[in-house]
């Protein structure tokens, strides 16, 4: 059974940082497709950030140069780490694997 677990959601100020974490259990990360999605208030599930099997990655534009998404093949873990954020970045941060499993979602919030 395939399980995802995020961690590292929260309040932070605009500018500030954070980093998710998405711990997975009954798949093997390096051969798969990992990724981030958020949903903001009233808006639809938007891609953020991916990387694939051979580690390369994609980015929404609108977080390219501020995201950076990474894994840990022996921790089974992949992360996002989040700097400069602004008020529009928030949302519910939702992992992902190959689309197809998903993490129970956390929240970040970006305010004064």
């Amino acid at each position: 059974q395939v399980q995802l677990v995020e961690s590292g959601g929260g309040l932070v100020q605009p500018g500030g940082s954070l980093r998710l974490s998405c711990t997975v259990s009954g798949a093997i990360l390096s051969e798969l497709n990992a990724g981030w999605y958020r949903q903001a208030p009233g808006k639809e599930r938007e891609f953020v950030a991916q990387i694939n099997s051979r580690g390369n990655t994609m980015y929404l534009s609108a977080v390219a140069g501020r995201f950076t998404i990474s894994r840990d093949i022996a921790k089974s873990t992949f992360y996002l780490q989040m700097s400069d954020l602004e008020p529009e970045d928030t949302a519910v941060y939702y992992c992902h694997l190959q689309e197809v499993y998903w993490g129970q979602g956390t929240q970040v919030t970006v305010s004064s």
